[in-house]
């Protein structure tokens, strides 16, 4: 199988955008960039992408800054807990909390204003997004990883998990020449199944034995 087969057999098996997945139906809007956000800080602790795509379903009613400002801790509390977030929930409820009220606080709650601000520069964008509360560089790796989509200036964006899928199925791992693969539109697609691929064992197989 072609490498460019192999692509397209990855992206039909596992193509899906953790955003999709989680309901968000990506735009460059406000409300879908901040559902991105909190579902990059919740799949960026030690914790199966499963549940952090359960528990950024759970916070969609809170799809604001504004609205998580407005929930109570108790509130944000319950919501993860019903994603089954359990293990992280007080301490994410309180960072979710102070996030929000510092994107309302420097950017009036939208994060097109940072993407503004960073005017295109990658690295001053993810320091951007450092500066809230448990969201460390691989959760920034994340939301650049997906938000590509709708920021084409950020393309293609391929983080150390996406790149460590790419080694494993024998792909290209230098960015340019994996993108050149797809259209740019379909590179947010191929990062996720990429990243797939890095987690799931029995995937990787399945794509490797189809190659």
């Amino acid at each position: 199988m072609s490498v460019k087969n192999v692509v397209q057999f990855l992206l039909d098996e596992a193509g899906t955008t953790y955003a999709a997945q989680a309901g968000i139906s990506l735009a460059n809007k406000p409300a879908p960039l901040y559902r991105l956000l909190v579902l990059s800080m919740l799949m960026s602790t030690r914790i199966k992408a499963e549940l952090a795509v359960s528990a950024a379903r759970e916070l969609a009613e809170f799809g604001t800054p504004q609205k998580m400002c407005d929930a109570t801790w108790q509130q944000r509390v319950d919501a993860l807990d019903r994603g089954h977030y359990a293990r992280y929930d007080e301490s994410t409820s309180t960072a979710l909390g102070k996030g929000a009220q510092l994107l309302i606080d420097r950017y009036h709650g939208d994060l097109r204003r940072m993407r503004a601000k960073a005017d295109g520069d990658i690295d001053l964008l993810q320091e951007r997004l450092t500066e809230l509360p448990r969201l460390g560089p691989v959760g920034a790796d994340i939301f650049c990883r997906e938000v590509q989509l709708v920021w084409p200036e950020l393309r293609p964006f391929f983080d150390k998990k996406a790149l460590a899928g790419a080694e494993k199925l024998g792909l290209p791992t230098d960015p340019d020449r994996l993108a050149g693969f797809v259209e740019g539109h379909e590179l947010a697609r191929l990062a996720a199944a990429l990243v797939r691929a890095t987690l799931d064992r029995s995937l990787a197989a399945e794509i490797t034995k189809a190659a």
